[in-house]
């Protein structure tokens, strides 16, 4: 799918408007050679990709893009990430997380240095999407916080973090992508296989989420099936609008992030 150069998209200050919860059309970007700007492993397992893109149609935080891969005898792979940048970064920023059969993740954790061409289609998506227009609360596991970073960061442009609430999880903190910055923020951060000082290991439960704000709030869950079922059935009993949770699950092979 293509579109013409320069597609229009609302700029971050067009995109905070509190009467207008949720603009009618996300914008939608066809296939681009974007060029390797950085590569950054924040983990033996993960590689977060800088990319600058020509033409580039700015993304709203949520959506994700399409990477393709294609060998010399002409067979191709693709798999989709999330967008961990904010609309007004002048580059692109995915995280993947490398899985051991993966045969686009590995390649990228592995093999891609600076000044490499990457076939990307984007951004894709308007439905898991937040784009400051209304308070929300974000639930994700593992490689499922990415969105949230790219919402974050967009909260920060506006100055509107108080519109946006954050609860992450992971197995240890050196498996929450971007952990650094969302305890910068303020994220509550709940770790199944290490303890906190504010918490014992475990899994997401009720405690977790008692005071975070879910009425009137948009709800958005990302991880894994199981996690994603776990996490909207807790912010229901919490009181959230079951029209109001929007949720993306991950598979290992497919969706905008792999397997939490």
């Amino acid at each position: 799918m293509t579109e013409p150069a320069g597609h229009p998209v609302p700029g971050p200050a067009a995109l905070f408007d509190p009467g207008a919860p949720d603009l009618p059309t996300a914008p939608i970007g066809g296939w681009r050679t974007a060029i390797v700007h950085s590569v950054r492993h924040p983990t033996p397992r993960s590689v977060a990709i800088r990319l600058d893109v020509p033409d580039r149609v700015d993304h709203w935080p949520g959506q994700h893009y399409v990477v393709r891969l294609t060998a010399e005898d002409g067979y191709t792979a693709s798999r989709s990430y999330s967008v961990a940048s904010a609309p007004a970064d002048p580059q692109l920023e995915l995280y993947v997380e490398r899985l051991e059969d993966g045969e686009v993740s590995s390649f990228l954790a592995d093999e891609l240095r600076p000044g490499d061409p990457l076939e990307i289609r984007g951004p894709i998506g308007g439905w898991f999407v937040w784009t400051g227009g209304r308070p929300a609360t974000a639930v994700g596991g593992g490689s499922g916080v990415v969105p949230f970073v790219s919402m974050l960061r967009h909260a920060v442009d506006l100055d509107r973090t108080d519109l946006l609430s954050l609860v992450v999880a992971a197995r240890t903190l050196a498996d929450l992508p971007y952990a650094d910055e969302l305890r910068a923020a303020g994220a509550r951060i709940v770790l199944s296989r290490e303890d906190r000082p504010d918490r014992p290991a475990g899994r997401l439960s009720a405690a977790d989420l008692a005071g975070v704000p879910v009425a009137g709030a948009r709800c958005l869950v990302c991880g894994s099936a199981g996690f994603a079922e776990t996490a909207s059935r807790l912010l229901v009993d919490a009181g959230a609008d079951p029209a109001q949770v929007r949720v993306e699950r991950f598979g290992p092979s497919g969706g905008p992030a792999p397997l939490f």
